[in-house]
C-alpha cells in the first residue's frame, strides 16, 4: 500500500516519528505541497491509495486524476479542505481527528486570557529595556493589570473544548455561563450553567469562542452582538477565525467598547497585512498553534495511524462523509 502525506511538516516538524503508518505501507512524506497549484497535488498523490492532508486541499478534480485513492486521512478535526461529497460519490472514505486536541486547546485559551490581563511579555520585555531599573517607583505597569476571580466567562460552543475552558476557568474562581444547542444538563453547577445567547452576550466579563463553523455560527462576533456585550467586555478567539466580522471587532476594540481581544486564529490564513486586526488596540495574536504542543499533535499522529488500521480491519472509524 501507497501512503502519501502531502504536508506533513506542520504536524512533525521533525520531533515525532512517521513509523506508525511506516508499517502501513510505503510513505512518502512532502513538507509542505502547494495550496494552489492543482496538478502538482495530483502528481504527488500520483497512484497511491492512502493519502494524508493537513491544510493542502483535495478537490473532485484532483481526485478525478487520482483513481488509485482508497482512504483519506485529515490530520486535523476540520476537514473543509477535502471536497467530502466527491470523496463519497467515489466510494472514497474521508476519516478526521476529532479530539485530540481538547487538553491543549483548552489551556492555550486560558493562556490567552492571562496574557490579556498581566501583558507579561510586554511586563518582561520593558524590564530588559531597563525601563524599570529607570523608573522613580519600585514597581509599575503599562496596562491595566486584572484579577478574574469572581468574573463571568460565556463560553459559546461547549464540547469538549469549551468544557475543559469552563474547568480551568472555574479553578480560577470565575462562573461559567455556556451556550450550546446541545444541552448536557449534568454539566451544570453552582459555578456553571446555561443560558440564551442574549444572556451570555449581556453578563460576561469574557466571552470565549469554542463552536464550530457553521453558516450560523459565521460572523457570530459582529457589531450587533458586540452591541449587547458589557462595556470593557474582553473576547478569545482560538477555534476559527471566520467566526469573527473582523472589522468590527478592531472597530470596538478602538473604541474602548472591547477592552481586549485575543486570537489565535484569523479570517484568512497565514494573516495578510491588511487584517483588520493589525490595526486593533490591545489586541493579541497568535499563529494558530492552540493546539501544537507535542503531546497533542502525538495524539493525533497516533489517531491517524488508528484510522488507517481501523479502515484496513474493516471497521472504519471517525468517518465524516459516511
Amino acid at each position: 500500500m501507497k501512503i502519501v502525506v502531502l504536508d506533513g511538516y506542520t504536524e512533525n516538524p521533525g520531533d515525532l516519528s512517521w513509523a506508525g503508518l511506516e508499517a502501513l505501507g510505503e510513505v512518502t512524506v512532502y513538507d509542505r505541497t502547494s495550496y494552489v497549484e492543482a496538478p502538482i497535488i495530483a502528481e504527488r498523490i500520483g497512484d497511491a491509495e492512502v493519502v494524508y492532508t493537513n491544510k493542502t486541499p483535495i478537490s473532485k478534480e484532483t481526485l478525478d486524476q487520482c483513481p488509485n485513492v482508497e482512504f483519506i486521512g485529515v490530520l486535523a478535526t476540520g476537514y473543509n479542505v477535502v471536497d467530502v461529497v466527491a470523496a463519497k460519490e467515489r466510494g472514497i472514505p474521508v476519516a478526521n481527528i476529532p479530539s485530540y486536541g481538547t487538553d491543549a486547546v483548552g489551556q492555550y485559551t486560558i493562556a490567552l486570557l492571562l496574557e490579556l490581563c498581566h501583558h507579561i511579555g510586554e511586563h518582561s520585555a520593558c524590564v530588559k529595556r531597563g525601563e524599570w531599573t529607570n523608573n522613580a517607583d519600585w514597581c509599575f505597569w503599562n496596562y491595566p493589570l486584572i484579577e478574574l476571580a469572581g468574573k463571568k466567562m460565556g463560553i459559546i460552543g461547549f464540547g469538549r473544548i469549551g468544557q475543559a475552558t469552563a474547568k480551568i476557568a472555574q479553578a480560577l474562581g470565575m462562573k461559567v455561563l455556556a451556550f450550546d444547542q446541545h444541552q448536557i444538563l449534568e454539566l451544570e453547577t453552582e459555578t456553571c450553567r446555561y443560558v440564551q445567547m442574549d444572556e451570555l452576550l449581556a453578563k460576561s466579563d469574557v466571552i470565549a469562542l469554542h463552536c464550530p463553523l457553521f453558516p450560523d455560527t459565521e460572523g457570530i462576533i459582529n457589531k450587533d452582538n458586540i452591541a449587547k456585550m458589557k462595556d470593557g467586555v474582553m473576547i478569545l478567539n482560538d477555534s476559527r477565525g471566520p467566526l469573527i466580522v473582523e472589522t468590527d471587532l478592531r472597530d470596538a476594540l478602538n473604541s474602548g467598547k472591547v477592552a481586549g481581544a485575543a486570537v489565535d486564529v484569523v479570517s484568512t490564513e497565514p494573516i495578510q497585512m491588511d487584517n483588520p486586526l493589525l490595526d486593533a488596540k490591545n489586541c493579541l495574536i497568535t499563529p494558530h498553534i492552540a493546539w501544537a504542543p507535542k503531546e497533542s499533535r502525538q495524539r493525533l499522529m497516533d489517531i491517524a495511524v488508528e484510522n488507517l488500521i481501523a479502515y484496513k480491519n474493516g471497521n472504519a472509524v471517525n468517518i465524516v462523509n459516511p
